[in-house]
């Protein structure tokens, strides 16, 4: 059973101070002490008692997106994504680090009793914005491939979007993070960016584009946008409450 999980925010080391102050502000956080070896990690803690559910990580290259999934044992869960064909990348006392059947990184982890989801963020102009998704685009020969593990691995409902493109595989409501998989057009390596459930969109924007991220383009219920680091994310027009499209 995945007991929690955490949306991993990896961004390049010259520009991590900007993100991370970034994405507390945006999503009503405060960060944390640094940790790690060369003080490259850090947790957004929410403000109101409520548990954890992103974190961030200074990292060489471009960045992205990762999971960490949060379960009671780490070998049997890990034994089930090779089962279901995942690769192993690493492993140490209370870490398990895996590809996915398309490539897509994310690791597993000790659950430390988290039960608790961060409540949505309401700006000054009553714009409510939550980050509740990881949206993992999938080229596409390994799509149904990818759309199965996830699916078998974390036991959330599966279903199909009403845009086939898309395909959604969410957990019960006491989790934080939902999934959402992405067929792209083209071929081309597995990657994952960030999605905001957004009551207003567009006030969403204004408020984010004045705390350093830019505007890139628009989709039928999106908007495309770029953090201070210039790594993509999305705000979603969903309820920030339920997840759900209108």
């Amino acid at each position: 059973m995945i007991r929690w999980a955490y949306a991993f925010i990896d961004r390049p080391r010259d520009r991590f101070a900007e993100a991370a102050a970034f994405w507390a502000t945006a999503t009503g956080s405060r960060l944390s002490a640094p940790r790690g070896e060369a003080g490259e990690f850090v947790t957004l803690l929410p403000t109101e008692p409520a548990d954890a559910c992103v974190k961030a990580q200074a990292v060489a290259g471009p960045g992205g997106t990762h999971l960490d999934l949060a379960v009671d044992d780490i070998a049997v869960t890990a034994a089930e994504a090779r089962a279901l064909g995942a690769a192993p990348v690493h492993a140490e006392d209370g870490l398990e680090v895996l590809r996915s059947p398309a490539g897509l990184l994310f690791c597993l982890v000790p659950w430390s009793g988290e039960t608790s989801r961060p409540a949505p963020l309401t700006a000054p102009d009553g714009a409510v914005s939550r980050l509740d998704q990881v949206c993992v685009d999938i080229p596409p020969e390994p799509y149904e491939v990818e759309i199965t593990f996830w699916a078998t691995l974390t036991r959330w409902d599966s279903t199909p979007a009403a845009r086939p493109e898309f395909h959604r595989v969410t957990p019960p409501p006491t989790l934080p993070l939902r999934l959402l998989l992405q067929r792209l057009d083209t071929p081309g390596p597995t990657g994952a960016h960030l999605d905001l459930a957004c009551s207003n969109p567009n006030a969403t924007r204004t408020r984010h584009e004045q705390l350093g991220a830019t505007y890139v383009s628009r989709g039928p219920s999106w908007l495309v946008m770029r953090d201070p680091a210039g790594v993509a994310y999305c705000l979603t027009g969903r309820d920030p409450e339920t997840g759900r499209l209108p």
